[in-house]
């Protein structure tokens, strides 16, 4: 009668139940033909109700709360009431009723229905001219009592056993997906980490070697016996650093590996959601190819900003603007939003976008020389901005060769 998932001890009490009513109706048609009274009429009457419970038991339209379940309730208990016309013995049968009543029907009918049962169950007996004791009337309605108290404290009972499942199962999940995001961070924090150690020191170190014999090359006759070599050394010195260059690129973000920067801004502007919010993306100045470093910086700014108005703005518009410049390139993100004081606002560390918050971006921005500024107001929205010094191409100091 009841699909849900609920502990095997509910089975064994309905099982008990369709005994005990089994057996009330056995004892009603056993007692009537001890006594003569009515035997054929109520034995006929009892294996109707028999019959009837368990249609219904093995019927399964018959759901707690559906239109079948109080079909059904009402045919059994107008047969009931047949029975305790015939015989007072049925009156015992009111206490799998209750039972019943408050399993399939909505609480605001089962205890009205409950409450008849247990007046029709008294009356029906004081009509038979049965001796009027105050058992005749706590008995009925001390069943009641008790099949209320029990099957609403069970009903309790298992829905917050229900909601600590579901928690239990919400923590696990939550501890599964972080334990997923931190894995996917320190690996993505690990590749780029590789990342600048690779272009700070290998490839830097090539690029030195290969302009330094490049250098001794023209100074070089050119039918030196060292020439040759030194042609040979700096075209190996060429070669692995174009190599590094490749790993470099190889250890960068996933949104940098097929595409430019531009296109990785575009696709996060675009994929970034939030209640209301729409997020546009603008190019300006012509763009040049910037370094790994670069690029994973200014992209994990526009993360981290991003990640703050989803979570803390609550903007309705916010524009990404990548500006290349003469000297410099900048990233700008603007927002309508809610706005805070500068210092005590709640410019955080975003697991999802990386773990990057303010702190890290400023640590980005100065270790390539650059700035990171943050402006805000309450109510006045928030603007960051991240503005790098291009690399000096020419291999002057300061230069950024690879």
């Amino acid at each position: 009668m009841d699909s849900r998932a609920h502990p095997p001890v509910a089975a064994a009490l309905r099982l008990c139940l369709h005994a005990l009513l089994v057996g009330l109706l056995a004892l009603a048609a056993v007692r009537a033909v001890g006594d003569g009274t009515h035997a054929a009429a109520v034995v006929a009457v009892s294996c109707l109700m028999a019959a009837v419970y368990a249609a219904g038991a093995l019927a399964p339209a018959v759901q707690p709360r559906t239109r079948a379940g109080a079909l059904w309730l009402a045919a059994l208990g107008a047969v009931w009431l047949a029975l305790l016309v015939l015989s007072p013995e049925a009156l015992w049968v009111a206490f799998p009723l209750y039972f019943l009543q408050l399993h399939l029907l909505p609480t605001r009918w089962a205890l009205p229905a409950v409450a008849l049962t247990a007046a029709a169950a008294i009356a029906c007996f004081v009509l038979h001219g049965e001796p009027v004791t105050p058992g005749t009337f706590i008995g009925p309605l001390l069943g009641a009592a008790v099949a209320v108290a029990t099957v609403l404290g069970y009903e309790a009972l298992f829905r917050e056993s229900e909601r600590r499942r579901e928690l239990i199962e919400e923590l696990m999940s939550t501890r599964a997906e972080l334990a997923a995001a931190e894995r996917t961070a320190g690996t993505l924090a690990e590749r780029e980490r590789l990342a600048r150690e690779i272009h700070d020191t290998l490839a830097q170190g090539l690029s030195s070697i290969q302009l330094l014999l490049r250098a001794a090359e023209r100074t070089l006759p050119a039918d030196a016996p060292a020439t040759p070599h030194v042609r040979r050394a700096r075209e190996a010195a060429q070669d692995n650093l174009a190599e590094a260059r490749r790993f470099v690129r190889a250890l960068s973000p996933p949104d940098l590996e097929n595409g430019s920067l531009a296109a990785a801004l575009e696709r996060l502007s675009s994929r970034t959601t939030g209640p209301g919010l729409t997020v546009q993306f603008a190019v300006s100045g012509t763009p040049v190819e910037l370094p790994t470093p670069y690029e994973v910086a200014l992209l994990r700014t526009a993360q981290s900003a991003l990640a703050n108005t989803v979570r803390h703005a609550g903007a309705g518009r916010a524009e990404i603007t990548l500006s290349f410049m003469d000297t410099s390139v900048s990233l700008d993100v603007v927002d309508d939003g809610r706005g805070f004081v500068p210092g005590r606002g709640p410019v955080v560390a975003d697991q999802d976008a990386g773990g990057f918050g303010l702190p890290a971006m400023r640590a980005r921005a100065r270790s390539l020389g650059g700035t990171l500024s943050v402006e805000s107001a309450p109510g006045q929205g928030t603007a960051v901005a991240l503005t790098l010094p291009l690399p000096i191409p020419d291999g002057r100091p300061g230069q950024d060769a690879a």
